[in-house]
């Protein structure tokens, strides 16, 4: 039996491996011993499966197809030769990968940050610090797009004019929480937003494990910033640990629950990061030379200015400025973006 035509435009062996893997468990399992048993997708299908079965398979290819293009999304199997190796690598590889964006975006060096959704104002701060210096020195930050520290590393590599990649646990069109809508739209036309999930699909109880495995797939070195006990954060480490790359840890304050589980990671062979720099030394990168950042907020270069005596915390340098806390920490948050200050995990703000 030959394959049913389509008005799609998906290439015929893109159309069979998504149409196998409608019937293969779910994209994973039973999906590479079919082809290691029968060589290609069309010939899995056609030799393991009922007709009718097979017909129904590309109706869901079909429609998926025809779904993708209407939502501007492209889809690659792993026969094509632009799949990332490092994907190649995890026991289960995803057989199609739908996507929006730059796929270039995927020859920076890789790193993931992942963390809770419940973050804290220090865990925000210091994924921020460490998004930002990693992506200005040409790392390509990936991360799920939850809130909490997976938001704050996305807007940081944004806001430093760098690559970002969000790997979604519903399809690469459905923004997910519907509070990152706009997150969404910028990270799709400046970076790559990428999902196993067929377009239009929406999160599910084993969507979101799925996704962290692509996370840490793609990731040379994975970072954890505030995790607790049964964080799916604890999942996406491990797995890299598992596939043998650097799992990088950020030390929390030992009465927080936000960081109770990846305080527990701090042994064996992970790296503390107590600084941007270390996550820069893991990845294998050399910052970026600093020179004068000359800031053109008036907030900003107070604080600068501020700093030029050495460092200081926040209530001191509120009062040595003269500003509201707020209008302050705003001030640091755009000289800590630009690289220009760092915030120590002692709570001290200096010059970098």
């Amino acid at each position: 039996m030959s394959a049913p035509k389509t008005s799609s435009n998906c290439p015929d062996e893109r159309r069979d491996t998504l149409a196998l893997t409608y019937l293969a468990d779910v994209c994973s399992l039973m999906y590479p011993q079919l082809i290691a048993t029968f060589g290609t997708a069309s010939r899995a299908l056609h030799a393991g499966f009922p007709s009718e079965v097979v017909q129904d398979a590309y109706v869901r290819a079909d429609a998926a197809c025809e779904r993708g293009e209407r939502a501007g999304l492209a889809l690659l199997t792993d026969l094509d030769a632009d799949y990332p190796a490092a994907l190649r690598e995890l026991e289960h590889p995803p057989a199609v990968l739908w996507h929006r964006g730059e796929w270039s975006t995927l020859h920076a060096p890789v790193v993931a940050i992942v963390g809770t959704r419940r973050s804290t104002s220090y865990g925000e701060r210091v994924t921020r610090q460490i998004a930002g210096a990693l992506a200005r020195a040409g790392a390509c930050i990936v991360s799920g797009m939850a809130v909490g520290i997976d938001a704050a590393a996305h807007t940081a590599a944004l806001e430093a004019n760098g690559a970002t990649i969000a790997v979604l646990g519903t399809g690469a069109d459905v923004a997910y929480p519907r509070a990152h809508v706009a997150l969404h739209r910028t990270i799709a036309s400046r970076g790559l937003v990428m999902s196993e999930l067929e377009p239009g699909a929406h999160s599910n109880g084993g969507s979101f494990p799925r996704r962290n495995r692509i996370i840490a797939g793609l990731a040379v070195l994975t970072i954890v910033v505030e995790a607790p006990f049964k964080s799916g954060a604890l999942r996406t480490a491990s797995i890299a640990d598992d596939l043998g790359r650097k799992v990088g840890v950020v030390p929390g304050p030992i009465d927080s629950p936000q960081s109770a589980g990846s305080n527990g990671l701090l042994h064996g062979t992970n790296y503390p990061i107590t600084c941007a720099d270390d996550a820069l030394m893991l990845a294998g990168l050399a910052p970026q030379s600093r020179g004068e950042p000359l800031p053109d907020d008036p907030s900003e270069i107070r604080v600068w200015e501020a700093l030029r005596t050495g460092a200081s915390t926040l209530d001191e340098l509120c009062a040595r400025v003269g500003l509201p806390v707020q209008q302050c920490l705003t001030a640091i948050t755009g000289l800590e973006l630009r690289g220009a200050i760092e915030c120590a995990l002692t709570g001290e703000i200096r010059r970098r």
